[in-house]
């Protein structure tokens, strides 16, 4: 092949160089080739070392095109992809799990609970040593993204519970028990059991056996809330059989997508609680 005084470069087609030689011949060399002058034509110590310059710029800018097309967005549904194995993609649990869906739960709630696990509260380690580290500012940022998810839920998970357990459920939910100083859960929770903005959370669409650990662990003393702890007072009042009727019933109702939480409660509240309401 004829000896290139001046690298007369035609164009570059899936990393091949197409140049032509002195005497009019057009070649195709890879780009590895030409990096490493590997089966090139002859060519003046000047031509050379301008075109493996050029072949070098030209490998840097492809891989640095490369690197930024394969980059992951740095958006908040990004950075909580870690919180899907858990929760469930977006936060939204199945109904054949244990662990809680969060996408659509009150942003005061969620910033409360993240807060809980983080003080010792909420007895989880795996939770504990995720946000340890994590600002305020950040654990608010948290709360509101999971909050602004309007989802849909999954079909009710219990079905075919015996009708007693189901009636003394709905009883306890509706309208609670006088004799034993148990309010309605609706008192709090809302009339739909969606929640009440700001900070209280919905309890349909939740797993049965989450409920009941939940309810379970209230009454036992594992879980806690901000003082005045008014769930601790109320699971503390309810027999272990009436823990398992409420836990049945919520876990039997469907929801709708659409069922936020309400914005307010039409009447105060039986107990005072210390951090359902902020």
């Amino acid at each position: 092949m004829a000896r290139l005084s001046r690298a007369k470069v035609l164009g570059v087609t899936d990393m091949v160089f197409w140049f032509a030689t002195d005497s009019g011949d057009i070649s195709g060399y890879s780009l590895h080739s030409c990096l490493h002058r590997k089966q090139l034509p002859k060519m003046s110590r000047s031509t050379s070392l301008s075109f493996r310059i050029a072949s070098w710029l030209l490998c840097f800018g492809l891989y640095q095109a490369t690197a930024l097309s394969a980059a992951p967005q740095n958006t908040m549904a990004q950075r909580m992809q870690a919180c899907a194995s858990c929760h469930g993609q977006e936060g939204r649990a199945t109904n054949s799990g244990y662990l809680p869906r969060i996408a659509g739960k009150p942003a005061g709630y969620l910033y409360n609970q993240l807060i809980n696990f983080r003080d010792g509260r909420r007895q989880n380690a795996t939770m504990a040593y995720l946000i340890d580290h994590m600002s305020e500012q950040y654990l608010h940022e948290i709360a509101n993204h999971f909050a602004s998810l309007d989802l849909p839920y999954p079909p009710a998970q219990t079905t075919n519970a015996a009708p007693a357990t189901l009636a003394r459920g709905e009883q306890l939910v509706r309208h609670g028990d006088p004799s034993r100083g148990v309010p309605a859960c609706a008192g709090c929770h809302g009339a739909a059991m969606t929640g009440v903005a700001p900070a209280m959370p919905g309890l349909l669409g939740l797993p049965h056996d989450y409920l009941l650990g939940q309810l379970g662990a209230w009454r036992n003393g594992m879980r806690h809330a901000a003082e005045p702890d008014c769930m601790l007072e109320i699971t503390r009042r309810l027999s272990p059989q009436d823990v398992v009727a409420v836990a049945t019933w919520l876990s039997s109702q469907p929801v709708t997508q659409g069922m936020a939480p309400a914005n307010s409660l039409p009447v105060k509240p039986a107990m005072d609680c210390g951090s359902g309401l902020r």
